[in-house]
C-alpha cells in the first residue's frame, strides 16, 4: 500500500510539473502574442534576449547567472569572469560591455563601474547590472548605444563586496547593516572575534529597535504617528527609553551588540592619503588589507585604458567628486575641475532630487576612499553616487528635521500612503533576558536605504544615463587632416592635426603631474623621417623638435574636445601612414600619397 502511494505521488508530481510546464509554454507564447499587439514604452529593450525583473535585488549567485546570462546572449559583446575572491572565498564577478569585433576591448577608451563597496549599500549592484543589460539588449536598436559600445568598453563590477551582500540579503540587518565586510575582527579588545553582533529576537528577518517605559525616560511617540519615536520636549515628561538595536549581550561583559562582524570600512582602505584607525574609524590596519580591495586594484592598475570611474553608493541623493578631505585640495586642478563641473551639473539635471557635491566640504572628510584612489592614483574623472533620495517619496524638497531613527516624518507618511504600512514593523511586547518586559520595532532592513519597488527600476535607469554620458566623453582620437608640402630633394613636409572629439583629455592634469599613464604616441610611417616633432605656434611654425627617435612623436596630452599639431620632415615617395595611440583615448590611422 505504502509503495502504491509513493507511486501516485511521483505520478501527480509528474503530471503536476508537465502541467507547470505546459501551462508556462503557454503563457509564454501568450506573452509573445501580447507583445507583439501592445505599444513598447520607451526607454527599454522591446524583446530582450535575457529577461530580467528589475524590481527587486539580487545576491551574489543570482547576479553572477544573470551575468552569464547576458555573456551567454550576446557573445560578441560581453564577457563574463572573475577577477578575485572575498574573503570568504565569493568571486568578485566583472561583465564587460564592448563590441569585440570593433577592436580590442582592452585598447578601446574605458569606464570601470562598481557598487556596493558598503555590504548594506546593495543598490548599486542593481545599477551597475541594468547598466550592462541596458547596453546590450539596446545595441544595433539605438544609435548611440551601438556607437557608444562600439568605441567604449564597460569594466562593471556589480558588488566588490559579496561577502557584506549575501548577508545583507539573507541575514537578519537593519537598513544599516553589514557595513563592511566579513574579514573579523576584534572590535571590543577581549581576545573574541565577532562574538557580540545585532540578534533577531522576534525571527522577523530584521533587526529593528527596543525600547521600555519608563517614566524617566526622554523619548515619547510621534502624535502623529505613533510608530515613531521623537526626543521630548526640555519641559516634557518622557515616557520611554530606547536600547538601541535588538539583541541580547552574548559574551556576558554587560554590553549589547558591540562586536559586529567584520566592523571595518571597506571604503577607508585605499591607496591615497590613508590614514590611521586614530584619525578615522574604519581604515584598518594598512591600505590595501582586504581582499576586494586588492582584488580592484590589481584589475584597475592593469587597464590603463580606463579613463573614468563611477561608483555606486547609497544614500541621500548625491553625485560626490573629490577631495575627500581639505588636505588633498591641491591635487585637483582647473583643468579637471572643468570637466567635474560640467558632468556634475548634468548629472543634477538628469537625477531630479540630486545634488553634485565636494565629499571633504559637502558631506564629511574621507581618509583613503575608493574615489580618491581612482583620482589620485589612475588619474581618472571619477564620481560617486548615492543612490536613492527622500526627494522622490513625493517629488518635492524633504525637511530636514530628523527623528532618532535617522528618518523623517515623510519616511513614515511614504511607508503609510504607498508601501500600506510594509516598511516598519510595529512595535510588539518581547521578554528580554536582560532587560526584561520590552517592545521591538522599527524601520525593516529593505526600506530607507532601499529603493522601494516600483521606483527601483527609475533609479537604475536614470544613473545609468548620467554614467553613459561620463562615459561618452572619456577621450576619442583621431586623425582629423594630414597636409603634405614638397621640399627640393625629394623631401616632404607632412603635418597633421590629431584630434579629441570628447570632453576629458587623454591625460587629467593629476595624469600628466605623476606620469601615471605612457605619453600619447603619433607616429609615421612609408619614408625615412629626418626630423619631427609637436607645432608649438602652428601659425609661425614654432616646432618642439623630438630628438629620440622622431618616427614616433610622444605627446603629454590631448586635451577634451581639442588638437594637437605633429609636424615631420620624410625622404621618400610614401605613401605615408599616420597613426595615433593614446592609451585612453584609443587608436586611429590614416593614409596619404
Amino acid at each position: 500500500m505504502t509503495g502504491m502511494i509513493k507511486n501516485i505521488g511521483i505520478i501527480l508530481t509528474i503530471n503536476f510539473g508537465l502541467i507547470v510546464l505546459l501551462n508556462t509554454i503557454s503563457f509564454g507564447r501568450a506573452d509573445k502574442e501580447l507583445t507583439k499587439s501592445s505599444l513598447k514604452a520607451l526607454g527599454a529593450p522591446n524583446n530582450p534576449k535575457v529577461e530580467i525583473i528589475w524590481n527587486r535585488y539580487y545576491d551574489q549567485k543570482e547576479i553572477g547567472e544573470i551575468c552569464r546570462r547576458i555573456a551567454n546572449a550576446y557573445p560578441k559583446l560581453a564577457t563574463f569572469s572573475s577577477i578575485g575572491k572575498s574573503y570568504e572565498g565569493r568571486d568578485i564577478w566583472l561583465l564587460t560591455i564592448s563590441n569585440s569585433e570593433k577592436g580590442d576591448p582592452d585598447k578601446k577608451p574605458a569606464m570601470y563601474i562598481d557598487g556596493n563597496i558598503h555590504g548594506n549599500e546593495i543598490q548599486g549592484g542593481e545599477v551597475s547590472l541594468y547598466t550592462g543589460w541596458y547596453l546590450a539588449e539596446m545595441y544595433g536598436h539605438l544609435d548611440w548605444i551601438t556607437n557608444l559600445v562600439d568605441e567604449k568598453t564597460f569594466y562593471i563590477i556589480p558588488t566588490i563586496n559579496p561577502d557584506g551582500r549575501d548577508h545583507f540579503i539573507h541575514d537578519a540587518n537593519s537598513p544599516n547593516s553589514p557595513r563592511s565586510g566579513f574579514d573579523p575582527r576584534d572590535d571590543d579588545g577581549d581576545g573574541l572575534i565577532d562574538e557580540d553582533g545585532d540578534d533577531d529576537l522576534n525571527g522577523d528577518g530584521n533587526i529593528t529597535q527596543m525600547r521600555f517605559k519608563d517614566p524617566n525616560g526622554r523619548w515619547i511617540t510621534d502624535p502623529d504617528d505613533p510608530r515613531i519615536m521623537i526626543q521630548a520636549k526640555p519641559d516634557q515628561k518622557g515616557e520611554y527609553e530606547l536600547i538601541w538595536s535588538e539583541g541580547i549581550d552574548n559574551d556576558g561583559d554587560g554590553q549589547v551588540n558591540e562586536d559586529d562582524p567584520g566592523s571595518y570600512d571597506p571604503n577607508r582602505n585605499w591607496y591615497w592619503k590613508w590614514a590611521p584607525q586614530y584619525v578615522q574609524w574604519g581604515a584598518d590596519r594598512y591600505p590595501g588589507s582586504l581582499p576586494e580591495t586588492r582584488a580592484v586594484v590589481d584589475f584597475v592598475s592593469k587597464h590603463d585604458n580606463i579613463a573614468a570611474f563611477q561608483t555606486y553608493h547609497n544614500s541621500g541623493g548625491m553625485i560626490l567628486r573629490g577631495p575627500g578631505n581639505k588636505d588633498d585640495l591641491q591635487t585637483y586642478r582647473w583643468e579637471d575641475l572643468q570637466v567635474y563641473d560640467f558632468l556634475g551639473k548634468l548629472g543634477e539635471e538628469i537625477l531630479p532630487g540630486y545634488k553634485y557635491l565636494i565629499v571633504y566640504k559637502d558631506l564629511y572628510p574621507v581618509y583613503g576612499g575608493e574615489l580618491d584612489f581612482f583620482y589620485g592614483v589612475r588619474g581618472g574623472i571619477t564620481f560617486s553616487n548615492e543612490l536613492w533620495t527622500s526627494f522622490d517619496y513625493f517629488r518635492k524638497k524633504q525637511e530636514e528635521e530628523r527623528s532618532w531613527f535617522g528618518g523623517q516624518k515623510e519616511t513614515y507618511r511614504f511607508d503609510k500612503l504607498l508601501l500600506f504600512g510594509e516598511g516598519v514593523v510595529d512595535w510588539k511586547p518581547y521578554g528580554h533576558p536582560q532587560f526584561g518586559k520590552i517592545e521591538i520595532g522599527g524601520i525593516k532592513k529593505a526600506w530607507t536605504r532601499t529603493a522601494p519597488s516600483f521606483l527601483l527600476e527609475e533609479m537604475c535607469h536614470r544613473n545609468m544615463a548620467f554614467t553613459l554620458y561620463h562615459a561618452y566623453h572619456t577621450p576619442q582620437v583621431s586623425i582629423d587632416s594630414l597636409y603634405t608640402k614638397d621640399f627640393p630633394g625629394g623631401l616632404t613636409e607632412v603635418t597633421a592635426v590629431i584630434k579629441n572629439t570628447r570632453l576629458i583629455p587623454t591625460h587629467t592634469s593629476q595624469d600628466i603631474q605623476n606620469k601615471i599613464t605612457r605619453p600619447d604616441y603619433i607616429s609615421i610611417a612609408g619614408g625615412n623621417v629626418l626630423t619631427g616633432g609637436i607645432l608649438e605656434d602652428r601659425f609661425t611654425g614654432e616646432m618642439k623638435e623630438q630628438k629620440r627617435n622622431p618616427k614616433i612623436v610622444e605627446v603629454d596630452n590631448i586635451p577634451g574636445m581639442g588638437a594637437v599639431y605633429v609636424r615631420w620632415i620624410v625622404e621618400g615617395k610614401g605613401p605615408l601612414t599616420v597613426t595615433v595611440n593614446a592609451a585612453k583615448g584609443g587608436t586611429s590611422y590614416k593614409t596619404v600619397k
